[in-house]
This record gives structure tokens, C-alpha cells and sequence, in this order.
């Protein structure tokens, strides 16, 4: 038996979102890695902050982002890394945490 004004049965809206939010690719997980990292083959990170290594679409969004996390420190457009550069040696390569080798 239920209480007063709760619905007994799921309604066909509701069944209908819970639907779309289990078989829509929202981004996350394995399935939105690659456009989250901005890898060679597509996503939308294309450029990288040298300070801190978050990611932003394009220039402007970057020289926002470094304008409000990095006030102290001038903007500098040549040294924000292109993810999306065809070279390998244009992009520096990710050292261990912690790591004190060079």
C-alpha cells in the first residue's frame, strides 16, 4: 500500500529520460576519454595550460583560464601547448609524480 500523492507505477516520461541517461554517450568514462585528453584522433582539448596542464578548446578559452587560475604569472600565447600537433617533440611528455628524474 502506498501513501498519499505517490504514483504506484512509473510514469512514461520518467521511463523514457531514464532510457536516454543509460544509452547516451555523455562524455565520462572510458568513452569520453579520448575527447577529454585531446587526443591525435579528435576531441575537443586542443590546447594545454604549461602551468597546471588543464585543458581548454581553443586560445581564448585558454587565456581566460590563465587570466583566473594564473593572475600572477604574464600569458605567454607561444608557450601554451597544441595538443593536436602532428610532432611528438612539440608536445613534452608527462613525468611521475613525485619523481625527481630528469
Amino acid at each position: 500500500m502506498t501513501g498519499k500523492a505517490k504514483p504506484k507505477k512509473h510514469t512514461a516520461k520518467e521511463i523514457a529520460a531514464k532510457v536516454d541517461a543509460a544509452t547516451t554517450n555523455r562524455g565520462g568514462g572510458k568513452a569520453g576519454l579520448v575527447d577529454r585528453t585531446g587526443a591525435d584522433k579528435g576531441g575537443h582539448a586542443k590546447f594545454e595550460c604549461p602551468v597546471c596542464k588543464a585543458t581548454a578548446p581553443d586560445v581564448k578559452s585558454m587565456q581566460i583560464h590563465h587570466e583566473a587560475r594564473h593572475p600572477k604569472l604574464p600569458y605567454e600565447e607561444d608557450k601554451v601547448l597544441n595538443l593536436h600537433a602532428s610532432t611528438a617533440a612539440e608536445r613534452a611528455k608527462p613525468g611521475i609524480r613525485g619523481s625527481h628524474k630528469k
